[in-house]
């Protein structure tokens, strides 16, 4: 499968940190919670400030595979989309709940007219789902989504490890989307 050079110009991979992007939204892996926790989720909150938390305590919480937004507060980003990604066990469910993560944040994009937005890799970290087969959703699910959504003109991939930053770089390189 190949990329359209349109779409595929507007799908970007960078190593460093999301709290630093000054997009429209980040994406935050979050728990079903919605309060905070460890790696990027904790990074966001801690990032963000406490009105991040205050607002995230109103929300009730988030099933796996839904999104909710809100407002991004100290960080460059306007706004915060929260998706909660499925622990990986190996089942065809697992990448439906994923795919449906990057869906829903990016339905909620186009709802409030954001044109740039930063993914995480979702479920990737303490949730266990292996990067590569991750990264080929994230892809194929974004990709999907941009030849449908003309408004959003950047998905930008921000990888924290070098390793996952290879396998994304690797993957829109070779036109596995």
């Amino acid at each position: 499968m190949t990329v359209d050079k349109k779409v595929g110009d507007r799908l970007e991979v960078l190593l460093g940190d999301i709290t630093r992007l000054k997009v429209d939204a980040i994406v935050n892996a979050a728990n079903s919670s919605l309060l905070g926790g460890g790696g990027v989720d904790g990074a966001i909150h801690r990032a963000a400030g406490k009105e991040l938390l205050a607002e995230c305590r109103t929300l009730g919480g988030c099933p796996v595979g839904e999104a909710r937004i809100t407002r991004g507060y100290l960080l460059p980003a306007r706004y915060v989309i929260h998706t909660v990604g499925p622990v990986y066990r190996g089942t065809a469910q697992d990448a439906v709940l994923l795919s449906q993560c990057y869906e829903n944040s990016l339905k909620l994009a186009r709802e409030h007219h954001l044109s740039t937005i930063a993914f995480p890799a979702i479920s990737c970290g303490a949730y266990g789902y292996p990067i590569e087969k991750a990264c080929w959703i994230a892809l194929d699910t974004c990709r999907k989504a941009l030849e449908i959504s003309p408004d959003i003109q950047k998905i930008i991939f921000v990888l924290f490890s070098e390793r996952d930053h290879a396998v994304y770089q690797s993957s829109l390189a070779d036109g596995i989307v």
